[in-house]
């Protein structure tokens, strides 16, 4: 039994208790930070728990909300309890990163489980405009947003932009999914959003290296070269093998699960967690071979329920609902603790061009030009959408989160922007 007193006299036996934690991570005050983790994150996941429904229906406060406003209470500005600068040192970009491409692909995935049978390919026109052209001009205006209000580059602009034009599928949530969403949402309007947040995450990868390298390869090699490298690397390889990928790798797991099912070779538990299982094994084999992860997921959980056999399979279990609910929870609250608040508002440290007021100013342009203009003036070319009013809603419905935050880490870590 480890106890929290200072008494080692025992000399280190077993039995009989007096063992410290600092007698058993001496030196190491990582651990230590740990487990104050493990207390304060699970003490607030079950007392939002026990209130989270009157949360969402009665302050109309999303779970993601409330977990940042705690991150922020627990960090660096507040009480102090847990930074994750200060738990990973020179390794919280990477950490960040890969924690932030976890919780987007098994959201990714769940929207691709969530979609009903050959969705994606019934609503393909919709799916089309909503990630092209309205896609480009959610680009273009964020960029120009930029480069007007904060005053950068229209490169360092539109690398920017391109992370935050995605739709956050862990945002989306929200109003897809819960009983407050099937109360008031219409369901195609549901179903348009969350297949478009789930293909548009992995689509940012694009947007990036396309601005990435018009700024890196274009003034050495010129733009025609940049333009084909662009083409070649990226868009025929990273992004369309990727499909062809995921939508294989899920084709050949779905026939497997039909037939160990048949066959009486695999357990319930192992049917219901299948689906997160194939997004780790996605994930990783995607790193090796180049393509864009986030979108195979994606695409692979479309795939896997294309005949609806899976849907029916675990319909009633809520598993990778339970899951989803954990890591946004956390991810959030890591988040709000990482934000560098201080930096951000102290008149002293902020950067020129990062003023409150232009930051203000730039969030009003972002929720007022970058999506809402582009989706009324098409939604006559997105059939999934049957009102003006359905258009006037999607069209303000565009949350930039956990996605934004992937791509941001990915310019600076892998990028080095």
């Amino acid at each position: 039994m480890v106890t929290n007193n200072n008494n080692n006299d025992d000399g280190g036996g077993g039995g009989g208790g007096g063992a410290t934690w600092d007698a058993l991570i001496a030196g190491d005050s990582s651990l230590a930070a740990a487990h104050t983790v493990y207390l304060f994150l699970g003490a607030f996941v079950c007392l939002y728990g026990l209130a989270s429904l009157a949360i969402k229906e009665k302050l109309y406060m999303s779970e993601a909300m409330v977990a940042v406003l705690v991150g922020v209470c627990v960090g660096p500005v507040a009480a102090r309890l847990f930074s994750p600068a200060d738990a990973f040192g020179e390794h919280v970009d990477g950490v960040t990163l890969e924690l932030t491409r976890l919780v987007v692909a098994i959201q990714c995935m769940a929207c691709g489980v969530d979609l009903p049978g050959n969705y994606l390919w019934r609503e393909r026109t919709s799916i089309f405009v909503l990630l092209g052209p309205v896609m480009v001009i959610m680009w273009v205006v964020t960029a120009l947003g930029i480069h007007l209000i904060i005053g950068l580059s229209v490169l360092e602009s539109l690398i920017i932009a391109a992370c935050m034009t995605p739709t956050d599928p862990v945002l989306a949530n929200s109003i897809v999914k819960g009983r407050f969403a099937e109360a008031n949402i219409p369901l195609n309007v549901r179903l348009i959003l969350s297949a478009e947040s789930g293909a548009n995450d992995g689509l940012g990868t694009p947007f990036l290296l396309l601005a990435f390298y018009l700024s890196q390869k274009a003034p050495s090699a010129g733009v025609a070269t940049a333009l084909g490298l662009w083409a070649g690397r990226i868009v025929l390889y990273q992004v369309a093998l990727s499909v062809v990928f995921g939508a294989g790798v899920a084709w050949v797991a779905r026939e497997a699960l039909k037939l160990a099912e048949r066959s009486g070779w695999i357990d319930k538990e192992s049917l219901i967690s299948f689906s997160i299982s194939l997004t780790l094994f996605i994930m990783g084999a995607c790193t090796y071979l180049g393509l864009d992860d986030i979108l195979a997921v994606f695409i692979a959980g479309n795939v896997l329920t294309w005949d609806r056999w899976f849907n029916a399979k675990i319909r009633e279990t809520h598993f990778q609902e339970i899951i989803d609910a954990l890591l946004n929870l956390a991810f959030f609250v890591y988040v709000g603790s990482a934000v560098p608040w201080s930096a951000l508002f102290s008149p002293s440290t902020h950067a020129p061009g990062l003023e409150p007021w232009r930051l203000a100013a730039f969030a009003a342009w972002v929720l007022l030009l970058r999506r809402l203009p582009a989706v009324v003036a098409m939604y006559k070319w997105i059939p999934a959408l049957k009102s003006p009013a359905e258009a006037v809603f999607a069209g303000w419905f565009g949350p930039v989160g956990a996605g934004a935050i992937f791509y941001a880490q990915t310019a600076i870590v892998v990028l080095g922007v």
